[in-house]
């Protein structure tokens, strides 16, 4: 059953829930004919996908500032939020399958979805169930930069885990600053800890020192753990600025 929402608890209740799942939200009102047949349909249809989606109901008549600022102008309105945001509308009574099509869309493919697991199985240390997931992923050019970002973070991760331990890097890099690849195995230690800053920096170092050190090697490096730590946008942003600057 859909939640009942008011102008107060529309916030909470859609904007922010909305960044975990997509909110669906149908603006209805007692006395609106199609309202009462879209109400057992969409909630039929929302049942069907077992809490990936939150359905809400929002009484016009009762939260009129809400509607307006919403745009209504006719009910049954539905309108789909993710991120916080209008994501997908559509007006009046709908059939069932054109339900099911538009919560549909709101949900992430399974090529989206595999990807997700992957970076998230990465993020855990866990590199052979990742690499699984990328495996079963179709060539898609929309997400073809986030697939390239985990694989390289995959290929990072293990040199790190197969090589000398930090220290021994450490020793050998202060003996001779000029050692490329001591310091882009440094920085593969430091990405699979996810210690992303100081793997960033070492990456750096080398583009200072050598721009072109095997075709572009460290640039490559340092953007797939862009998209790795993600969750970091200060982070990355700073880093971001920094290899463009190392760059140019």
């Amino acid at each position: 059953m859909a939640t009942d929402v008011s102008t107060a608890t529309f916030e909470r209740e859609v904007l922010e829930a909305s960044k975990t799942v997509p909110v669906i939200v149908d603006f209805w009102a007692p006395w609106c004919g199609p309202c009462k047949a879209l109400t057992p349909v969409i909630e039929k249809v929302v049942a069907e996908f077992k809490g990936r989606v939150k359905l809400v109901k929002v009484n016009s008549d009762d939260n009129a500032e809400l509607s307006q600022a919403m745009g209504i102008r006719s009910i049954p309105n539905v309108i789909a939020f993710k991120d916080g945001r209008a994501a997908a509308q559509f007006v009046g009574a709908q059939p069932e399958a054109q339900v099911r099509a538009f919560v549909e869309k709101l949900l992430p493919s399974l090529t989206e979805q595999a990807l997700a697991n992957a970076e998230k199985l990465f993020a855990e240390g866990n590199l052979d169930d990742a690499e699984a997931q990328l495996d079963v992923i179709k060539p898609d050019a929309s997400i073809a930069a986030r697939i390239d970002a985990v694989r390289q973070g995959i290929a990072l991760a293990r040199l790190g885990d197969q090589g000398p331990a930090e220290g021994e890097l450490r020793a050998k890099l202060d003996a001779n600053p000029a050692d490329h690849e001591t310091r882009l195995a440094l920085a593969a230690v430091y990405a699979r800890q996810r210690r992303y800053q100081e793997a960033m920096d070492e990456l750096l170092e080398i583009l200072k020192r050598a721009k072109d050190w095997r075709e572009g090697e460290a640039r490559k490096q340092l953007l797939a753990l862009f998209n790795l730590a993600a969750s970091q946008p200060a982070l990355v942003s700073e880093y971001r600025r920094k290899l463009a600057s190392a760059m140019f």
